[in-house]
């Protein structure tokens, strides 16, 4: 196809939302689209361009003193009626205008426009965030390429609504088992029931205080939660295991394997295996080009409630905050949708941060 991505959409961030929306990129399907930004990236004289897999990755070599990332995931979730964009007043819909091809633009632009920041500029746009992270285009940059992720700052355009969102939370997903003992339901005295068992895991959950947590001014609220059930043998049978599997939300003052021990402790008694699990990110507020983007912004940061891939940098030990333009309350939704004025004014702030002095 004819690349939309022309030097005239280029120079406009809010014509570059929408023309990246335009372009479908499902999770898995991020072929089209990675062509495109390639094809832009590789005919910019000021950058250095790579690809592996439908992750490109775009960076300026001006001998700065100071490197930094700006990374935009290219895939969205499936389609729900919301494909290609339209246009309401202000407001732009359609999938991946809040999450996040409106952050993306930002990205693209950026690297196009602006030959000489103040800082060096690796600039990201992976495939695959929005499913399994075997696929992420970071994960897998990171183990065939790590080189091209080191930095002193980075910043992922995730949607915030325009405001800076410090770190991410851990999350853990664990199953937590009942036993019971099978028997005929019209002879239920002789069997025990592990769905009634579940009652007590539930139970406990009920009555879980969530943590809060300040760190650098910035709070984390916890949370844990059911978020599936699963059991029962067949219509006249007492079952004899059921499984209840939680999603644990913590702060980034917790390791993983702290994590994990508060999660036996609620459950002490019970079953428990561990399904998945990722580290969250500290703050990373105090590195000097976090510092001239925060005053960029001219706002305070809050917490990330939720996991994004600041944490891939954290463990690197390179801070990273969020910042987009997007609503992170519409993302996923079939009414998903971005304002047009938090495009300029985001494009702008990152502008301010990025041009010479």
């Amino acid at each position: 196809m004819e690349n939309p991505l022309t030097p005239e959409v280029l120079a406009d961030p809010v014509a570059l939302t929408r023309a990246l929306v335009d372009i479908e990129s499902v999770s898995l399907h991020e072929k089209a689209i990675a062509d495109c930004v390639e094809e832009v990236l590789r005919g910019v004289p000021h950058l250095t361009t790579f690809r592996h897999g439908n992750t490109v990755m775009a960076r300026t070599d001006l001998g700065r003193a100071s490197r930094v990332v700006l990374a935009g995931h290219l895939d969205t979730v499936p389609l729900n009626n919301n494909f290609p964009s339209t246009m309401r007043g202000d407001l732009m819909y359609g999938c991946g205008t809040s999450d996040m091809k409106s952050g993306v633009a930002y990205a693209l632009h950026l690297a196009v426009t602006l030959p000489d920041p103040r800082y060096d500029v690796t600039y990201f746009f992976y495939e695959a965030e929005e499913i399994e992270s075997k696929y992420n285009g970071l994960f897998l940059v990171a183990e065939a390429h790590p080189e091209w992720l080191q930095a002193d700052f980075a910043v992922l355009l995730e949607p915030t609504y325009g405001i800076v969102e410090a770190g991410c939370q851990g999350t853990m997903r664990s199953v937590v088992t009942t036993t019971g003992v099978r028997a005929h339901s019209a002879r239920s005295w002789h069997g025990v029931n592990a769905i009634h068992g579940a009652g007590e895991v539930l139970r406990r959950l009920s009555a879980y205080e969530a943590r809060r947590v300040t760190i650098d001014g910035c709070d984390y609220r916890e949370g844990m939660n059911a978020v599936r059930i699963s059991g029962g043998v067949a219509g006249n049978v007492v079952p004899d295991r059921c499984e209840i599997e939680v999603n644990y939300r913590f702060a980034p003052d917790r390791t993983p394997a702290e994590a994990e021990a508060h999660l036996r402790e609620v459950f002490d008694g019970f079953e428990l295996r561990v399904t998945d699990v990722a580290a969250g990110a500290a703050p990373g507020l105090e590195a000097a080009p976090a510092k001239e983007f925060l005053a960029a912004v001219g706002a305070a940061p809050i917490g990330k409630l939720g996991w994004t891939d600041v944490a891939r940098f954290a463990a690197m030990g390179i801070p990273a905050l969020n910042f987009g333009p997007g609503d992170p309350n519409l993302a996923h939704h079939p009414d998903e949708h971005v304002e047009i004025g938090k495009i300029r004014d985001g494009a702008a702030t990152l502008h301010r941060w990025l041009a010479p002095a």
